[in-house]
C-alpha cells in the first residue's frame, strides 16, 4: 500500500497524528514555525472529520493553513515591541538624556569632561566654562551630547 492510500484510509486520524507529530517536533526545534504547522494539520484533521473531503483537497486546506499561519507569525513576531525590565541594558548612556549636569571642566574646542556616576564621561557641545550648567539632548556611544541648560 502506498502513503497516499494509508493516509486516506485513515482519514480524519491521520491528520491528528500529523499535527500531533508537528507539536511534538516543537518541543525538540523550538521556533514557532512546526507549532503553526502542527495547528494546521489538526484543524486540517477537524475539516475532514465535520466534511468529509478528498485527499488532494486536505492536502491544500494544510498547505494554505500552513503558508498563512506561519507568515502571520513571522510578521507579527518582528513587528512587535521587545517589552523589558532594563531597557537601558548596555546603552548606558542613553538613561543619561535630559537629566542636568554640572561640568566638572570646561568644554573647550566643543569637546569636554564631566563625571555622571561612578564614571567620568566626555561630553561635546558649545564651550562652556567649569561649574555650567548643562542638560544631555543625545548620546552618540560613549560621547553624551549637551547643551546649555
Amino acid at each position: 500500500m502506498d502513503l497516499i492510500g494509508l493516509i486516506g484510509s485513515l482519514g480524519a486520524w491521520s491528520w491528528f497524528v500529523a499535527g500531533a507529530i508537528l507539536l511534538a517536533l516543537e518541543l525538540v526545534l523550538p521556533g514557532g514555525i512546526f507549532l503553526w504547522l502542527g495547528i494546521a494539520g489538526l484543524v486540517t484533521g477537524l475539516a475532514s472529520l465535520v466534511q468529509p473531503i478528498g485527499w488532494p483537497l486536505q492536502f491544500l486546506i494544510f498547505g494554505l493553513l500552513s503558508l498563512v499561519s506561519v507568515f502571520a507569525w513571522l510578521s507579527y513576531s518582528r513587528n512587535r515591541q521587545q517589552t523589558t525590565d532594563r531597557p537601558f541594558l548596555n546603552r548606558r548612556a542613553e538613561r543619561y538624556i535630559g537629566q542636568e549636569l554640572v561640568l566638572d571642566e570646561p568644554i573647550l574646542d566643543g569637546q569636554g569632561r564631566v563625571a555622571l556616576g561612578d564614571t567620568t564621561w566626555r561630553v561635546v557641545g558649545p564651550d562652556l566654562a567649569a561649574g555650567s550648567k548643562v542638560r544631555v539632548v543625545e548620546a552618540d556611544g560613549a560621547v553624551l551630547k549637551v547643551e546649555a541648560a
